[in-house]
């Protein structure tokens, strides 16, 4: 069921799409998405190609200390796959032996350490954890009320009378079980399997029920097929109490039920279909996830409040739509045939975890792709913050009826993840988290095999095989955190002559080193921390690059670094199949992966941040220096920096490309044709342009040339001419303040403590000169925004393309700031001076033509920021707004506003104002008019301070007769 389709976002090999055209309706989409690529084959096929298979000599340390060291149970790359726990008990082992082929089994893996096996009638129940009270052969067989249909593990639930985290004996454990009419079978302690209580619970129609679960106060609640919930309440009599979940409680509680279908609060008859519930224990909290919706209840020992019923198609579908097929051309139409399927709700410490579904059945062929979606309860209401995960994951569709597959996340404190289905399980990561673990599929076809059920034991996930009984997935210890493709493509950067193991044995011998064999050990240092031996790396980085090493050998660091920073950066994806032909040969650092656009993006950003986690703790962060850069030194740290800040905005670039693809991939072309690239027949310009991070910033300049070219050819009056410079101002402001964000919130990842050594001047990327700058082009935007566009706007135009415009100026004047705070004024005093002057200039040249445009509180909100006084005092005399001028001295008053006020009054020849101050400023003005006498009698009279009048006129005369 895992087979080697391609994702929508990844090309199979042949798969092609032209820069410009679109895709045909029924056609399948092949771009990247942010977790799409296919799996390839079975872990268990010889084609799989692996970076593990290439280290079978590097140990493998095994599983957990609570496992026993049992044989592994099938072929994995990435995992242990053995048995869990002693072996099974004899009733366990009969009747998995004298079961028949086809009968229904079942299994139920509770968390408290139990196990449950329903075959036919019988329920068998077992301890699987060590623990101080139980013996490990505790072994209960129950037997199930009669039913018509076949039992299910999933109406079996465990109720523990011990507190929570203690070890939980027979005593302590009680047992509820239902059948699909709604037959209950209570047994109030697992030690007397004899006596027990019997009830019914009456759906009122044709459904049949689901899922039991064990709540609050040693209570159950009883869910249908649609979504009636049952809370059954054992009392110490024998008898049990049920009662309905309440619907819509709250402010919508008592109306009708077609107003309340209304506000998406449908009754239980409705046609909803029940697909997952989950209990949070710590918040007392039950969920349930239907066709359409998530509804949450509150609980306590005997009673209910409804909290909320989310509509999760309205909140969901196109995320979902948009993370598989979103990159496509034709993506509006796409989106309206697609379908959705929520099969499962889990938890984990970043929220809820739903997986769902989606196939759209024009595709050929036609695909099923299971994605998993995390969304935090804020309490009260879901947050809107979405995070969709598209595993790689795609079977093909056959019919919704075979769409079968569940979820668990055994740890709630990470983001592992597990789908499964009878013939397989698949490990896949949330997404939400920094690391995740290699996706990979683990088959249990054998013979006669199928997986039962699955669940966790103290967070280790748990599978029961039908032919091996319980089995743990666990993780190797020596697989890397790198996306599997960068990491394949990191260790085949030293492979061939300089292996693996030859390369390490180069540390231990006192022989000079060459530049590029220093990079490629530090290559196999990082790659080891990856792998977490950090020991094994910090040996290698201690020996390259000894503390006592001299000056040159902190400039190798540096260089070093940046090469392999680089190297990650502009990675060739050469495993793809359309990629072959086109790698040099010499392709440095990272030149087997097979990473395609979003996706190569993404997990280039994550390889970008193990490496600065690598950096720090081998202890090279702090001896980092400097290393040329657009022909002048920068301060290596923020060249790193600089790195991600491009992988940020390339990110943002590509998910423009998705949506206008006819103007991004036109500017690509120019970029491309700039650089003299040829387009090999087998790639796409995006592919070639998106491949180079590091040139990423070429297209700001290919954007403004084709924006140009269309207002010269297009008339005024037609959409496009509109069109295209909102296009462009977005593009180009969502790129730079994607790299502002990620400079401002990872700061400290790059800041370095106080050093007697001075660091160059700083010039961020996103605030280069000369021609193709990013101020260049920011300055050519302004020019056109304003001198072509505004005059021809509408209303509405004209403040979409200035709030635009605003934000790129923005971008603009932050640069500079991050400029001059790099310049040490006290030693260099000439360059601060030339750059501050130069900065005022370009200011005032930006915000002026704001200010002539009536476009008052956009040039407010920029000179308030930057502290452009000017433009202030401007704005204010121009709409005669005294008391905003007022609040600005208040407000600015360590920056001596009063002061720039009134120098600019006498400037103006303003004397009238500048003496008309209220009596809040008189004390400032006082002090300003010390060195204007001429002017501070006047100040004096409208003091009624006549004595300091008398004084300065005696002052006058004096002046005068001598």
């Amino acid at each position: 069921m895992f087979p080697a389709a391609p994702s929508p976002r990844t090309p199979g090999p042949g798969s092609r799409r032209g820069p410009l055209a679109g895709l045909g309706p029924g056609s399948t989409p092949r771009t990247a998405s942010r977790k799409g690529l296919p799996l390839g084959s079975a872990v268990s096929s010889p084609v799989l190609f692996s970076p593990v298979g290439r280290r079978s000599s590097l140990s493998s340390r095994g599983t957990p200390t609570r496992m026993f060291p049992h044989h592994s149970i099938t072929e994995s790359v990435n995992y242990d796959v053995k048995t869990f726990g002693s072996s099974l008990p004899v009733k366990v082992m009969e009747a998995l032996t004298l079961a028949e082929v086809d009968d229904q089994l079942t299994v139920n893996i509770d968390e408290g350490g139990w196990a449950c096996l329903v075959c036919k009638e019988k329920l068998i129940i077992w301890k699987i954890a060590l623990s101080p009270i139980t013996k490990l052969s505790v072994c209960k067989e129950l037997q199930l009320p009669s039913s018509d249909f076949h039992w299910s593990a999933d109406l079996v639930a465990l109720s523990y009378s011990a507190p929570s985290g203690e070890a939980h004996s027979t005593q302590a454990v009680a047992v509820m079980v239902a059948t699909r009419e709604g037959s209950i079978r209570y047994w109030p302690s697992l030690a007397s399997e004899d006596t027990y209580t019997e009830t019914f619970v009456d759906s009122g129609g044709d459904k049949t029920y689901s899922f039991l679960t064990a709540v609050q106060g040693g209570s159950f609640i009883l869910s249908s097929s649609g979504s009636q919930l049952i809370r059954l309440i054992p009392e110490s009599s024998g008898k049990i109490h049920q009662h309905i979940l309440p619907q819509g409680q709250g402010m919508l509680s008592g109306i009708g039920r077609k107003v309340s279908s209304l506000f998406g609060i449908l009754s239980p008859s409705s046609d909803l279909t029940l697909s997952s519930v989950l209990w949070d224990s710590e918040r007392s909290s039950f969920y349930s996830l239907t066709s359409s919706n998530i509804n949450k209840w509150e609980l306590d020992d005997s009673s209910e409040k409804h909290a909320y019923s989310w509509d999760i198609n309205r909140a969901l579908k196109e995320n979902i739509t948009d993370a598989i097929w979103g990159s496509e051309s034709n993506y509006e139409a796409i989106k309206e045939g697609v379908n959705i399927r929520y099969l499962d709700l889990k938890q984990n410490c970043d929220g809820l975890v739903i997986l769902a579904a989606a196939w759209h059945s024009a595709d050929n062929p036609c695909l099923i792709y299971y994605s998993l979606i995390t969304i935090e309860d804020n309490g009260c209401q879901m947050s809107d913050a979405v995070t969709v995960e598209v595993t790689q994951y795609n079977p093909p569709f056959q019919s919704e009826d075979l769409i079968l597959c569940r979820l668990t996340v055994p740890n709630f404190s990470n983001q592992t993840a597990y789908l499964y289905n009878e013939s397989a399980v698949y490990v896949c990561s949330t997404g939400t988290g920094k690391f995740s673990l290699p996706q990979e599929k683990i088959v249990f076809n054998a013979q006669g095999d199928s997986v039962l059920g699955a669940g966790a034991c103290g967070g280790v996930p748990i599978i029961f095989s039908r032919n091996s009984g319980l089995v743990s997935i666990t993780s190797r210890e020596n697989v890397s955190i790198l996306a599997e493709d960068l990491e394949e493509s990191l260790a085949s950067s030293f492979a061939g002559p300089n292996n693996e193991s030859m390369i390490f044995e180069t540390t231990t011998k006192n022989e000079t080193i060459a530049q590029e064999d220093k990079i490629k050990l530090l290559k196999a240092a990082f790659l080891q921390y990856c792998r977490k031996d950090l020991g094994h790396a910090q040996m290698v980085v201690d020996e390259l690059f000894s503390s006592h090493s001299d000056l040159d050998s902190d400039s190798e660091l540096d260089r070093a670094v940046t090469q392999i920073s680089v190297d990650l950066m502009d990675d060739y994806p050469a495993s793809d199949p359309r990629w072959a032909e086109s790698v040099p040969e010499e392709a440095p650092g990272f030149s087997n992966t097979s990473l395609i656009i979003l996706h190569q993006l993404e997990d280039k950003m994550k390889a970008h941040s193990f490496l600065m986690d690598f950096i720090h703790q081998v202890g090279l962060f702090g001896r980092l220096g400097s290393f040329p850069v657009r022909g002048t030194p920068m301060a290596t740290r923020l060249l790193l920096c600089e790195h991600a800040e491009k992988l940020s905005a390339t990110i943002v670039l590509k998910n423009h490309h998705s949506r206008l693809s006819d103007l991004v991939n036109t500017a690509i072309l120019i970029a491309l044709n700039k650089r003299e690239y040829e387009i090999p027949s087998n790639l796409t310009p995006a592919d070639v342009f998106f491949r180079e991070v590091s040139q990423v910033d070429t297209i700001c300049e290919c954007l403004l040339e084709h924006e140009e070219q269309v207002l010269r050819d297009t008339p005024m009056d037609a959409i496009e001419w509109a069109e295209v410079v909102i296009n462009v101002n977005n593009i180009l402001k969502d790129m730079l303040q994607a790299a502002s964000h990620y400079r401002q919130n990872r700061n400290s990842l790059y800041r370095k403590e106080e050093s007697l050594e001075k660091e160059p001047e700083y010039v961020p990327w996103t605030a280069t000169s000369g021609p193709g700058g990013i101020r260049t082009v920011i300055i050519r935007q302004h020019e056109i925004v304003l001198k072509v566009v505004y005059p021809q706007a509408d209303s509405n135009l004209r403040n979409i393309v200035t709030e635009q415009l605003v934000a790129l100026i923005d971008c603009f004047l932050d640069g500079y700031v991050s400029q001059l705070k790099s310049v040490d004024k006290s030693s260099n005093r000439e360059r601060y001076d030339n750059l501050e002057m130069e900065y005022l200039q370009k200011r005032s040249d930006l915000l002026s033509p704001l200010l002539t445009l009536g476009q008052y509180l956009w040039a407010a909100s920029l000179a308030e920021k930057y502290c452009d006084f000017d433009i202030l005092v401007q704005m204010c005399e121009q709409t005669d707004n005294q008391s905003r001028l007022q609040r600005y001295m208040t407000q600015f008053a360590d920056q001596n506003f009063s002061d720039f006020l009134f120098r600019w009054y006498l400037e103006k020849g303003k004397r009238g104002k500048l003496l008309s101050q209220p009596v809040s400023q008189h004390g400032q003005l006082a002090n300003f008019l010390q060195a204007h006498e001429h002017l501070s009698w006047l100040h004096e009279i409208n003091s009624q301070e006549l004595e300091k009048v008398r004084r300065i006129f005696m002052w006058s005369r004096c002046v005068q007769f001598r």
